[in-house]
């Protein structure tokens, strides 16, 4: 009793224990490691916040200068370039456009920010800061984006002639099923540009969903969804062999042939990558300067879209979006007045291409890896806002455009469609769940009565 007495006084929260207690003195820290100084330029200063999880990888220790921070001095270069160009008479004339000028230094500035301060993705080819600048290009367009939200459409159709002059004009509506008898000469007529940028564009599908089936669901999908909103858009008009034949079983089957082969040769060809230096030859190093430009791993989607609800949701949603993001374009170029090939229309293409690369792998590594990717990728998340908010964009501006109703017919089978995609895991995930609850408590019930 008197040690437990003499315990109790000790801890007891009611006496100055700190009079009994003495006091836990930390050691000091060792300057550098292990005693020995580390100068400057050898410092890590790689946070663990900068990289995901699952995406570290060794880097060629040969162009080690390629992959050290230099954010200061980049900065210091940046800041003397501004001050320069600002500053100079020389090169920033009195009379030009200077708000046109000053736009271009502020993305630039930004782009420079996200490539020296982003976090790295899941590519690393042809290097990290690569990728980072193309997730900038993509924030700044979905800030963009959110600028023209809040604007009516006379506002925006205003606001591109300060981008190109010539536009703000109204464009006359094209229909492509004028002449629908199939002879050779208007299927000649038919065959232009167009169906290049159609393989084309199916081979970037096939190398960024990596699936067969996806993409013939995909390239159907957009061929129903012309049917159905060519009382809206007159070019989504075309004659039925030019939306089954040239486009489905020609242009669109050839691109995604070409995407699938080249993402079975990357899936099989051998990767080794050892640094420059161990290249002997002028030959043998251009090869691997070369090789920097292609992919440092590949990996093969498997989706399993019937394993569970949640790859099923997934697969939904990605070919939802993939097909929103076929459509906004064309809704956009409508309504600013767009003609087809104009640049901005090409290179939204071409973004949305390089933005949707990394975001698709992101998606497929945050749905099959949940241990490692613990949290859903920057470039899905951003890109998933940025067709989201182009459907809020359209959707607002479309008021009083396109006052002709959705013909009955168009309702109905989206409406049948709708109901497909809720009944198969309702029989798929939904009935076999219930199957097993009812079991269960079967067992449970018999074990209580026994």
């Amino acid at each position: 009793m008197a040690s437990a007495k003499e315990n109790y006084e000790v801890t007891s929260p009611q006496e100055d224990s700190d009079a009994v207690l003495s006091p836990v003195v930390e050691p000091e820290p060792i300057p550098g490691i292990d005693g020995v100084p580390v100068r400057w330029y050898d410092a890590d200063r790689t946070e663990s916040y900068t990289r995901i999880t699952p995406f570290q990888e060794r880097h060629d220790t040969s162009v080690e200068f390629f992959y050290k921070p230099i954010t200061l001095t980049a900065l210091s270069v940046g800041l003397i370039i501004l001050a320069y160009v600002a500053t100079t008479q020389d090169v920033l004339e009195e009379g030009r456009d200077k708000r046109r000028i000053g736009v271009y230094a502020a993305i630039s500035s930004f782009l420079v920010f996200s490539m020296l301060q982003f976090r790295d993705g899941p590519f690393i080819r042809p290097h990290p800061a690569f990728w980072r600048v193309v997730l900038g290009i993509n924030l700044l367009y979905e800030l963009a984006l959110v600028f023209l939200l809040f604007q009516d459409l006379g506002s925006a159709r205003t606001m591109m002639t300060y981008i190109d002059p010539a536009l703000g004009v109204p464009l006359p509506e094209k229909s492509y099923a004028e002449d629908c008898t199939l002879t050779p000469r208007t299927i000649w007529n038919a065959l232009d540009i167009f169906c290049v940028a159609h393989a084309l564009g199916w081979f970037g599908k096939a190398m960024i969903l990596r699936d067969y089936w996806f993409c013939w669901i995909l390239s159907i999908m957009f061929e129903l969804a012309e049917y159905s909103l060519q009382h809206q858009l007159p070019n989504f008009a075309e004659c039925w062999w030019d939306h089954w034949i040239l486009d489905v079983l020609l242009c669109n089957w050839i691109g995604t042939y070409l995407g699938m082969k080249t993402c079975q040769y990357f899936e099989v060809k051998p990767y080794e990558w050892r640094g420059l230096r161990q290249h002997r030859g002028i030959r043998s190093k251009a090869r691997r300067v070369l090789s920097q430009f292609s992919p440092h791993d590949f990996t093969a989607f498997k989706w399993g879209t019937a394993t569970d609800f949640l790859h099923y949701s997934t697969v939904v949603l990605l070919l939802a979006v993939f097909l929103a993001a076929e459509l906004n374009p064309f809704y956009l170029k409508s309504l600013l007045w767009l003609e087809p090939d104009h640049p901005i229309i090409i290179l939204r293409l071409a973004f949305i291409f390089l933005c949707a690369l990394p975001a698709v792998r992101e998606l497929f590594q945050y749905i099959n890896d949940p241990r490692k990717a613990v949290r859903m990728g920057q470039h899905v998340w951003l890109l998933l806002a940025t067709v989201i908010t182009e459907f809020l964009v359209i959707a607002k501006w479309s008021k009083g455009q396109f006052s002709e109703p959705f013909p009955t017919a168009v309702k109905w089978g989206w409406s049948f469609g709708f109901m497909l995609l809720v009944l198969y895991p309702t029989v798929q995930f939904g009935v076999p769940s219930i199957r097993r609850y009812v079991r269960k408590h079967k067992r449970g019930l018999e074990v209580k009565a026994t």
